[in-house]
């Protein structure tokens, strides 16, 4: 443990939709919720003025929509989302070049390993934490004055604490937790408050008369073995007393990306295991967005009643990180496996992730379908071949809200919403003041999809000048 916060965590706030409302100056000030917009679509990121109505993160889209009728939907942008990280993650390493990468919007990063380590390791307490705030607040100004956008900072001699620091600091602020204090700050905190302990294991921590970080520290090491296992029960209870010694590692590149769930009532009925899961194939694609990866292997993972373990996997044709294909691979997958006696664990898998995207898989397919049905009516010479050819393509070409355009008049914008053969666009720039709206023909050849506009006007060329 450090005598000094010398690690720190940023966590941008709501950061897909902060994205949204940087690009479209129309929805500043507004409610914005990104994510699935289908049937079964769940809410990846609500803004602030979204969450006010209730609405959070993997809240099924319908109830988001039940909550808060007026928001902008929107669906995710994440080539965006992947520049600004790129440009936010690079301003972190210039602190140091210790930076741990959770997400697109999260990081932790090592202070005494950059080049301010040598003056941290020689000033006296309260001059080492002058600095710390200093360096946390230079960023944070940073980050603002490149993207517009606004990121919350916690500093702490753990990443721990941290990381607990930056979720008190919520949103756009500051929060330095002073080593030794680390078990007051923690002692009224639930215990879900620390990581590793999700839903099962809370039941099982409730159902023994523990709900605060200081009950589990007061229980002692071995009632919490006892509980929960050797390693977890270790872990949890170094954790509860604050004890955190895991260094900030660089750069951890993920070969797959997996959650997994463990039952307390052995399941047995089909229907209940397909339902369980999608909800984890849905989880495990926001993870995978999170992280700005796709992947091209969907796995299942079964522990059965005997606590045999058995995976099977099916590799797609190219990376993706669209939930409906997770979804329905995932449960092809389990609809093969034998649950007889029960299932005590289910665990969905995303692996050979990839940093792009195959972002309609189906899409693709219609597009391979309509050229090879070309083909074979030029082959043939049938005459009636390529009407039936064009009319298809027509449906590949879907406008989603929210996705970056190109008129070949009016210029940039962005689909406001599509249907009955219209699609609505706002013309808008990150940079302009809120735009006008028009309406065109879902297939008018004047309008093109577009890549994402920077969220400040000159930018990235006006970095690589700074680099220079």
């Amino acid at each position: 443990m450090r005598s000094l916060p010398s690690i720190i965590h940023l966590d941008m706030d709501a950061f897909f939709a902060s994205v949204e409302q940087a690009a479209k100056p129309s929805l500043r000030g507004k409610p914005v919720i990104v994510g699935g917009l289908g049937g079964r679509g769940v809410v990846s990121t609500a803004s602030y003025e979204a969450r006010r109505f209730g609405v959070h993160s993997a809240m099924p889209m319908a109830q988001a929509r039940r909550l808060c009728p007026n928001a902008a939907f929107l669906a995710g942008r994440f080539e965006a989302y992947r520049q600004v990280s790129e440009l936010v993650m690079a301003l972190l390493r210039e602190l140091s070049p210790l930076v741990q990468p959770l997400s697109l919007d999260e990081a932790f990063v090592d202070l005494e390993a950059g080049p301010y380590g040598p003056v941290l390791a020689e000033a006296d307490h309260g001059t080492g934490e002058r600095l710390v705030l200093a360096l946390a607040e230079d960023l944070r100004a940073d980050i603002e004055r490149r993207t517009g956008l606004t990121a919350s900072v916690g500093a702490a001699g753990s990443k721990l604490m941290a990381k607990i620091a930056s979720e008190q600091a919520k949103p756009d602020g500051l929060v330095l937790i002073e080593p030794g204090q680390e078990r007051a700050v923690l002692g009224p905190m639930p215990v879900r408050a620390l990581p590793g302990i999700g839903p099962a294991t809370e039941q099982v921590l409730r159902r023994a008369g523990l709900t605060t970080v200081a009950e589990l520290a007061a229980a002692g090491e071995a009632e919490l073995v006892q509980l929960l296992g050797r390693a977890h029960g270790v872990g949890v209870h170094q954790m509860a007393i604050g004890l955190d010694d895991r260094p900030v590692v660089a750069d951890q590149d993920a070969k797959s990306v997996s959650v997994e769930d463990t039952f307390e009532v052995d399941l047995a009925d089909r229907d209940r295991v397909l339902r369980e899961v999608e909800a984890l194939a849905l989880r495990c694609v926001r993870r995978l967005r999170g992280a700005g990866r796709s992947g091209r292997t969907v796995v299942l993972k079964v522990r059965r009643f005997d606590f045999s373990t058995l995976t099977r996997s099916e590799t797609l044709r190219g990376p993706t990180d669209d939930e409906t294909v997770i979804v329905e691979t995932a449960r092809r997958l389990a609809s093969q496996v034998d649950i007889t006696g029960g299932v005590r664990l289910l665990g969905v898998g995303v692996a050979q992730l990839a940093d792009y995207t195959q972002e309609d898989l189906f899409a693709q397919a219609v597009r391979e379908e309509a050229e090879a049905a070309a083909a074979a009516g030029a082959g043939a010479g049938a005459e009636e071949e390529p009407e039936a050819v064009e009319e298809e393509a027509a449906v590949v070409r879907r406008w989603l809200p929210g996705q970056d355009v190109r008129h070949a008049e009016y210029g940039p914008g962005w689909v406001q919403g599509s249907g009955v053969g219209r699609v609505t666009v706002r013309f808008e720039t990150p940079w302009s003041g809120p735009g006008r709206v028009r309406t065109f023909a879902i297939e008018d050849p004047a309008l093109e999809p577009a890549r994402p506009l920077p969220l400040r006007e000159g930018w990235p060329a006006e970095d690589v000048d700074d680099d220079e």
